[in-house]
Parts: C-alpha cells; structure tokens; sequence
C-alpha cells in the first residue's frame, strides 16, 4: 500500500511539473482568511485636499531696440601707371591715372512708410607726359526719397536731386606752336542741377523700380560766369541769370541685381520731358551702366558707361563715356 502511494505521489508530481512548465501565468491563491501582513510603504502619503498657491515672477526685460535703418558704404580706389625708358622703340608715353569712389545708401523702412537717400561720389584723372592733366570721371549726386505703401508694388514718393561736379572742366585744343591750352567750360555749380519730383513708383521687386514724376521742376545753375567763353547762353541758362527753372514730367528707372556669383550690374535711366517746350530734341535722356565683378575681399573690376543725350550743354549728338578699371574695394557693413 505505501509503496502504491508512493508511486502516486510520483506521477502526480511529475504532472504538475509538466503543466507548470507549459503555463505562463502563476495558479491563483485565494489568500481569504490567512493572516497575511504586508509591510508599509517608505514613500510619504498626504491624505486631503492639495492647496496651490501662484508664484509671482519678475517679468525679464530685454533692453533691445529694433533697428529700421539700414546702411551701406562702398568705397573704391583705382590706379593705373605706365613708365617707359628713353630708349623705347615701341612707342608709348609715360602716364599715371588714379580714380575714386564712394558710394553710401542709407534706407529706413517702417510699417508702410520708407525713406532711402543715396550718394555717389566720383572723382578721377590722369596725366600723360608733355600733356595737361585731365579729368577721367567727376560727379556729385544725392539723391533723397520718401514713399508711402498704396498698394503691393505701388508707392506715392516724393524725391529731391542734386548733380553737379568737383574740379573745373575744359575744352582742349593745339595752339599755333603745337602746345596743349585747355578753356573753361565747366566747375562745380557751373553747372548743377536741383530736381524736385512728386508723383507715383512701380516697385514689383526689390532689385528693380521705376518713378514717374507727373510733377517734376527742376533748377539748372550757372554760377561762375567765366564758363559762358564770350557766349551769351550755356546750359540754358542766360547770361547774368545764374539759374533757370523748368516744369516737366520725369521717368526714372532703376536696376540693381546680382545678376552671376560675385558680379552686380546697377543700371539706371532717366528721361526728363520740359512741359513748356514739348519738342523731341529738347527731351533729355540719361543712362548709366555699372558691372563690376569681386575678385576677392578687397579687389574688383568694374566696367561703366553712361549715355546722355541733352541739347541744353551745346550739342545735338548723344555723349557717350566708358571705363574700364581695376582696384580695390572695400564695403561696410560686410
């Protein structure tokens, strides 16, 4: 009897091994009525209600002010020189040539009122051996506008303009003996000009505008008298006059764009139709073309022209000028 028991006992432990290996899950206990303890938690409890309380913190102050200027300052120096000896057979002459520029924007933009000023500065000679010393470029113009918004890409503006030069200009001619002699016709505010405009732009980008001054009086000056050479009218300013003032209607473009990596190309055209005398060959047109290239941090090269085409400074035919030059540049801000 012991030893059948004893085999029972082993075959149902064999089982239950067998189904404990098969099952996942533990075989429940009913645990009702056993005295079990179970141990306290070490975690601090809190019974009732939580109270919060607002925390006041100091705002931070950041002591910082928007901008809504902008500006930009180009500054360009150019030289170019060339020496021969006495003995030279391939011709030439000795010559030293130095220009320079400066080029400063400033622009304020705020809601939809803006302002732009702008200032080109340009000055440059050269001297050749046995020759009077000449001038390559020389001009002075500041021009100022202020706009307000209409629409998306039109603005209301109101705009002034001065033009006029550094150094005194002159006509060159051979005398009798083959000598050089040089005559005045031309020094600063002799002559310049002072343009007012009002009227409307077209701005659908920001590399590219056109004005169009429907009231536009412009103011030409003549103020040294030594530029008349024994005529009674230069600039269409009579003689002891000093100043003439025109009405006219007034287009003004403008193109400034990157237009390959490192090379600008700054265009702008301006055409001026007096309203008193309406005629064709009084219509004054002027354009002026600049591409220049970046070398590197502080060279480029730059080519110019400008074409003007104004009956007013004693001749019929369009003017035309065109430098090509190489020098140094610097920008601010970078």
């Amino acid at each position: 009897m012991k030893t059948c028991l004893s085999t029972v006992f082993l075959i149902l432990s064999f089982c239950s091994a067998h189904l404990f290996a098969q099952e996942v899950d533990t075989v429940p206990i009913n645990t009702k009525g056993m005295e079990i303890k179970l141990k306290r938690s070490p975690l601090p409890s809190r019974q009732g209600p939580l109270n919060f309380e607002p925390v006041n913190i100091k705002p931070l102050v950041v002591n910082a002010k928007v901008n809504y200027w902008k500006t930009k300052t180009n500054i360009g120096i150019n030289v170019n020189q060339a020496q021969f000896s006495n003995n030279w057979k391939g011709g030439g002459t000795n010559s030293v040539a130095v220009g320079g520029l400066i080029n400063y924007k400033a622009e304020y933009s705020k809601d939809s009122y803006s302002y732009v000023s702008e200032v080109i500065l340009q000055y440059g000679k050269i001297k050749n051996k046995d020759q009077l010393q000449k001038k390559t470029n020389d001009r002075i113009y500041w021009d100022n506008k202020a706009s307000f918004q209409l629409s998306k890409s039109w603005f209301f503006f109101g705009s002034v303009t001065f033009e006029s030069q550094f150094d005194s200009g002159y006509r060159y001619y051979r005398d009798g003996n083959g000598d050089e002699q040089q005559v005045l016709i031309s020094r600063f505010m002799a002559p310049g000009y002072l343009t007012e405009s009002v009227g409307f732009e077209y701005k659908p980008v920001k590399y590219f505008s056109t004005r169009i001054g429907t009231g536009t009086a412009r103011q030409t000056f003549v103020l040294d008298t030594a530029v008349y050479d024994n005529k009674n009218e230069v600039y269409a300013v009579e003689k002891g006059k000093n100043i003439k003032n025109e009405l006219a209607f007034q287009v003004v473009t403008a193109f400034d764009k990157d237009i390959f990596t490192n090379t600008n190309l700054k265009a702008r055209y301006a055409m001026f139709i007096p309203y008193k005398d309406f005629q064709a060959k009084k219509i004054d047109h002027r354009l002026d073309i600049a591409l220049t290239a970046k070398i590197n941090r502080f060279m480029n090269t730059s080519l110019t022209g400008v074409m003007l085409f104004d009956d007013d400074t004693g001749t019929n035919k369009i003017q035309a000028s065109q430098t090509l030059a190489l020098g140094f540049a610097f920008t601010f801000p970078r």
